[in-house]
């Protein structure tokens, strides 16, 4: 626990729909008081480090349900100290990450070392899936509300082949599991024949941007509209990760509250960012499952961010080395690193879009609280974990090699300007990131849901 107790003052405040100047106290791990226009008269400010911001926005710490940090097993790519590190420099204070690691999380022992291996490592607050397999169904059933976030069903295919195509299983999943069932939605008789076809005619050198015609959107709507029909037969808590296309919008609404929504969805970073015309530049290093896709696609996503049909933001932070990054594509991995830069390309989107910043905190910072039902995490509100970060509105951010932060070394937003620039990031009241610099000792909690 922090001994210090903070005073971040004249800091202009995004948080539940609004933006106004004032101050806030750390106590501890807590925020301890929230001042609008400033603390009262008689406050006395020498009992406290102060910060004077000087009008930098403050928000609640990002949390991000969908990255790859790639431990246990797989550590020449990532590991949970570099990139929770690389997390937190970029204003992301918790993460849920993924189960295909080695061994792969799809058992309650697995899921122990996993939480062994973040208390000891990680700089950010956590969360794990489990995984689903097509006969682990007890095991998910054994997880603990309390204690994880979610069930990861991969219902197409992707690194670590943890592919759920039994009908029975899928059935008996969205019928039995009680935790939200957290979808990778790509029809894998779709995908197979796409990359047959295209293998007849380049043989295994297919061009990258044929990655979007493999990985189709006929590929990702149909499988996901099988969720969605699933969801709806079990009235089961579905959540839709990575949409990538205008036609998996039209499975989703907007007319109810987060809070009682049982088929919610997130689009990733990257699918706002880039579009197939970006593989001619970019190649294997914007290889991601589901794919890049069209223009139209890419706008459709953007259009869904402003009207409420998305209702997360995440990475979908996935490293893998630059060697093979450089393969062929059929053996070229798909995923890249995002955590460090998704606020800042987020923020970059949100000026170029007229996307309010506070719809941005909305989806980063408390949607997803709201979602997995997080304890007292992702807003600014008194007796909250500290969980806080401030960025400079008018700062840039410009990814390069000498300031990259994850264990691979790359980031497919290389050179790119951006707007905004994370300052500072507090994880349950430390300051973990200062401008720069690292609370190298600190590690984040396990957090905890209210179910």
């Amino acid at each position: 626990m922090s001994d210090t107790s903070f005073l971040l003052k004249n800091g202009i405040i995004i948080n539940e729909g609004s933006s106004q100047k004032g101050d806030i106290l750390i106590t501890g791990e807590k925020i301890a008081g929230i001042f609008i226009g400033g603390v009262p008269a008689d406050f006395n400010e020498d009992k406290h480090e102060v910060m004077d911001l000087d009008g930098m926005s403050i928000l609640p710490g990002v949390i991000d349900d969908q990255v790859h940090f790639r431990e246990p097993g797989l550590t020449h790519k990532a590991g949970i100290l570099s990139e929770s590190r690389a997390a937190v420099a970029g204003g992301i204070t918790s993460f849920m990450e993924m189960p295909n690691t080695d061994p792969q999380t799809t058992s309650q022992k697995h899921l122990e070392e996993k939480h062994k291996l973040a208390r000891e490592r990680s700089m950010a607050n956590y969360s794990f899936y489990m995984g689903a397999t097509n006969d682990n169904l007890d095991e998910l059933k054994a997880c603990n509300p309390a204690e994880v976030c979610g069930i990861k069903v991969f219902m197409g295919s992707s690194t670590g082949n943890m592919l759920v195509d039994n009908n029975s299983t899928l059935e008996a999943i969205f019928s039995q599991v009680k935790l939200p069932v957290a979808v990778h939605c790509e029809d894998e008789q779709t995908v197979r024949a796409n990359l047959a076809a295209a293998r007849q005619v380049y043989g295994d050198d297919i061009p990258m941007f044929m990655h979007a015609l493999i990985r189709s959107s006929e590929a990702c709507e149909r499988s996901s509209r099988k969720a969605v029909e699933l969801a709806e037969k079990y009235n089961t808590r579905l959540h839709l990760l990575h949409l990538s296309t205008q036609e998996e919008m039209r499975l989703l609404k907007n007319d109810e509250k987060l809070s009682v929504k049982r088929i919610t969805a997130e689009a990733c970073v990257h699918h706002l960012w880039f579009n197939i015309d970006d593989y001619a530049g970019k190649g294997s290093l914007i290889k991601w499952n589901p794919s890049v896709k069209y223009e139209s696609d890419r706008k459709a996503l953007i259009d869904a961010v402003k009207e409420g049909y998305i209702d997360v933001i995440a990475t979908d932070h996935a490293p893998h080395t630059l060697a093979e990054k450089k393969k062929a594509y059929t053996s070229c991995p798909s995923g890249a690193p995002m955590v460090q830069h998704a606020l800042p390309a987020m923020f970059t989107l949100a000026d170029k879009y007229n996307i309010a910043p506070e719809r941005i905190v909305e989806l980063m910072c408390h949607n997803p609280a709201i979602l997995f039902n997080i304890k007292n995490r992702g807003f600014v509100r008194e007796g909250y974990a500290a969980d806080l970060v401030v960025i400079d509105p008018k700062g840039s951010t410009v990814p390069e090699k000498d300031n990259i932060l994850y264990k691979c070394q790359w980031s497919p937003l290389e050179d790119s300007k951006m707007k905004t620039r994370v300052l500072y990031t507090f994880v349950n009241g430390q300051l973990v990131y200062d401008n720069g610099s690292f609370a190298e000792n600190y590690r984040g909690k396990a957090l905890e849901f209210q179910r």
